[in-house]
């Protein structure tokens, strides 16, 4: 997925006759993504189900709401039931795609009706409790990104201490809502957990952009290594940069917009993977601006602490 296309842009893709592996890189977290075709049944002995499977974390069945999707949830419940004897770790999710032709009303019905179908078979199967969650998406809005978002919450640990650090600076700036951005992907990694609306998504997507086009033009490239002359002796040395977890927080983007609408925005990055996303509703919200970076310095060198622990641990 091109992070920088347009939802309302989408590229056509044909059907697909094999697995394909993709993968994201120059992230906060690496992971690969298997793409099954859904006309090609996974679970046959043909297939190496162990090398598929085996250290999947999380697996993503897309619905199409359009068409007759019967079959599918048999397949999907079926799949479900097959990979919880054998592998009990992985946790689903079911995209419930291309719901932005239906009307309201037929959408609420349609949304409802598959979500039931699907926890009965699991019951009746006698799976109680499945691990499944389900999200409503269109290629024409953010709601892809969103429920992604969601997913690798999912398989992320630390997700309860990110989220109680930014509710905890939410609450202190008067954040209408806060996320976790993973600059790359444009996926939240993390947010407060306040609720949540796409409106405020799709503008926090929309300004990640704008920064990143403007860095590919005035940023630097840290992982270079810094020439740096003495005035007295001439002499040139070179300075390497420090680890992303290390880094000098003095050298973080940062960037506000005030009187943008009824709200401001406001992002510091974190690290160069990572950038923090506040979107604020205080007329004072200026006035106020000096504490609040305070208090974001303060979560920044908590983040960097987290993540230090997080990667000796690995």
């Amino acid at each position: 997925m091109d992070s920088q296309m347009a939802p309302t842009n989408p590229a056509p893709v044909g059907a697909k006759q094999r697995l394909l592996f993709m993968g994201q890189k120059s992230s906060f977290r690496n992971f690969q993504i298997w793409d099954l075709p859904g006309q090609l049944d996974f679970l046959d002995p043909s297939f190496d189900t162990d090398g598929i499977y085996g250290n999947a974390g999380a697996m993503v069945w897309v619905l199409d709401a359009q068409d007759e999707y019967l079959d599918s949830i048999a397949r999907l419940t079926d799949t479900i039931l097959n990979l919880q004897q054998s592998h009990p770790e992985i946790k689903y999710t079911v995209f419930i795609h291309k719901v932005d032709s239906l009307t309201n009303d037929y959408r609420e019905d349609t949304v409802r009706d598959i979500i039931q179908r699907i926890m009965d078979d699991l019951n009746d199967a006698g799976l109680e409790n499945p691990p499944i969650n389900f999200y409503s998406t269109s290629v024409y809005d953010e709601s892809i990104y969103e429920a992604l978002s969601k997913v690798v919450q999912m398989l992320n640990p630390q997700l309860p201490t990110f989220e109680n650090m930014l509710n905890t600076i939410s609450s202190s700036c008067k954040f209408q809502k806060l996320y976790l951005f993973d600059v790359m992907t444009k996926l939240y990694i993390a947010s407060d957990t306040s609720p949540a609306d796409q409106p405020s998504y799709a503008v926090c997507a929309d300004f990640i952009d704008t920064i990143v086009d403007l860095s590919q033009i005035y940023g630097w490239n840290r992982d270079r290594a810094k020439a740096q002359k003495d005035d007295q002796t001439g002499e040139v040395s070179t300075v390497e940069d420090p680890p992303p977890d290390k880094a000098d927080t003095d050298e973080s983007c940062e960037s506000c917009i005030s009187g943008a609408g009824p709200f401001s925005i406001y992002l510091k990055e974190m690290n160069k993977h990572l950038a923090l996303i506040g979107i604020s509703k205080e007329e004072r919200f200026m006035q106020e601006k000096p504490t609040i970076e305070y208090n974001v310095q303060l979560f920044q060198d908590s983040l960097a602490q987290v993540l230090a622990v997080t990667s000796g641990q690995n």
